[in-house]
């Protein structure tokens, strides 16, 4: 495996990286980082210890071909969204996909109809993406060359739907399916996941699945063109080690599902445990109590040294992963359990979920922009992207007709300190309009 020869370095590097190996700089990683030198096989032409590590990734993920990603899920998603569509093609899509989708969407010119997931009015969060949902969608528009969701969702909610016409599944947060007692891996013609995110592996690292062979060499094509040509050794290292570790992971597993298990008996009367589809994200809600989810992050991260995930209005995610020991579930354990007995009841407003846009969108490349008050853009063409980070979710995305109701939203949310982004950076006062 590319981790054990790694350890093996012994020639001189008069190659790149321009660290040279060398201790005295004392980068962290530096003594594996290399080039693609004689014997370390090469991502975009893998013939040796990489294709190894993509055969048994495609193994352990029952895939025809497995190609491991080094740019994140996001690469894999430009990848499969392009694979699958031709330049001004219509694409279906669930409105709570990621920005990579709508970027893709973007960057290829396609029409894009929306999917609505159903929604948790009570929390402020898209669940589940139905089949009768995607049935109807799929009939009233036989001309979609594909179909995009995200399964599971950040907050850990799958759909296990079938389509006629080429899916693409982001599976960004689930790449622990089919391992140990989770829900099977998702299936679709390909299906994306980011290995970093639940499993132990270094940040960027993913895996993209192919299942329908059609889509093979286009795949191959467009990773790369999107994927570095100068792949990191330290990343795909990390990869080698958590192939390692899948392989002999049962026991791991089954230790991970009983702290769960453990966990999730802890008593809470105000806050609540969201129980989703994948048990491995703690959505903690305080819709029925007298804090908010960012006063609930606070309390854990200053009280307690505990930093969640993501915090939004009425709900905290907690991230766990087989990487996580029995004395950090006691450590959340006790902090959920001490902070609940220092609340209170209280019955909170519904969220209304964004809109959703006109039935057929195309992201515009708006080039004449101009700044306008947050409180008077009603009625305006959104000329930024404007999201909550994280999940990287948009709510709004330039060319959008934005409404009353959609500022309204925002504002909430900025009230509540959810962190609102914009790619100008103007709010909570301005935001980037169409220039008429």
């Amino acid at each position: 495996m590319l981790h054990d020869e790694l350890k093996k370095l012994n020639r001189y590097p008069f190659h790149m990286p321009g660290h040279k190996r060398n201790g005295n700089f004392h980068i962290p990683g530096s003594d594996i980082d290399i080039t693609e030198i004689n014997g370390f096989d090469n991502l975009h032409s893998p013939a040796g210890l990489i294709k190894d590590i993509e055969t048994k990734l495609a193994v352990l993920y029952n895939a025809k071909q497995s190609f491991m990603l080094i740019n994140g899920s996001t690469v894999g998603i430009l990848a499969a969204v392009f694979a699958l569509t031709n330049r001004g093609d219509k694409i279906i899509a669930a409105r709570n996909c990621h920005k990579s989708v709508l970027n893709a969407c973007f960057i290829r010119e396609l029409d894009i109809v929306y999917i609505e997931p159903e929604y948790d009015n009570e929390n402020g969060f898209y669940t589940a993406v139905t089949q009768s949902e995607v049935d109807k969608v799929i009939k009233n528009n036989p001309d979609a060359a594909a179909v995009i969701i995200t399964s599971p969702t950040y907050e850990g909610y799958a759909s296990n739907i079938k389509t006629n016409i080429p899916l693409i599944i982001d599976a960004a947060h689930g790449a622990h399916f089919g391992f140990g007692t989770f829900p099977e891996y998702p299936s679709a013609d390909i299906v994306i996941s980011g290995l970093h995110k639940t499993l132990p592996s270094l940040t960027q690292t993913a895996v993209l699945n192919v299942y329908n062979r059609i889509f093979e060499n286009k795949i191959k094509m467009y990773l790369d063109i999107f994927q570095t040509s100068s792949p990191s050794y330290v990343l795909m290292n990390s990869v080698s080690i958590c192939v390692k570790f899948l392989e002999n992971a049962d026991t791991v597993f089954k230790e991970y599902e009983k702290n769960l298990s453990d966990f999730y008996r802890t008593d809470l009367k105000h806050l609540r445990f969201i129980k989703t589809d994948d048990k491995g994200k703690i959505v903690v809600s305080t819709a029925k109590c007298n804090i908010n989810g960012t006063q609930l992050a606070d309390i854990l991260r200053y009280d307690y040294s505990i930093e969640c995930e993501m915090a939004s209005i009425n709900y905290i995610i907690l991230m766990t992963s087989p990487a996580d020991t029995k004395e950090a579930f006691t450590l959340l354990s006790d902090a959920l359990s001490e902070t609940d007995k220092r609340l209170y009841e209280e019955t909170k407003q519904i969220i209304a979920k964004p809109n959703l846009p006109e039935s057929l969108f195309k992201i515009s490349d708006i080039t004449k922009t101009e700044c306008t008050e947050l409180e008077n853009s009603a009625g305006k063409i959104c000329g930024e992207y404007i999201y909550a980070y994280p999940p990287d979710i948009p709510i709004i995305v330039p060319g959008e007709c934005i409404s009353k109701k959609m500022i309204l939203y925002i504002k909430k949310m900025i009230e509540n300190q959810i962190n609102i982004i914009s790619d100008s950076n103007l709010l909570p006062s301005y935001i980037l309009t169409k220039a008429d």
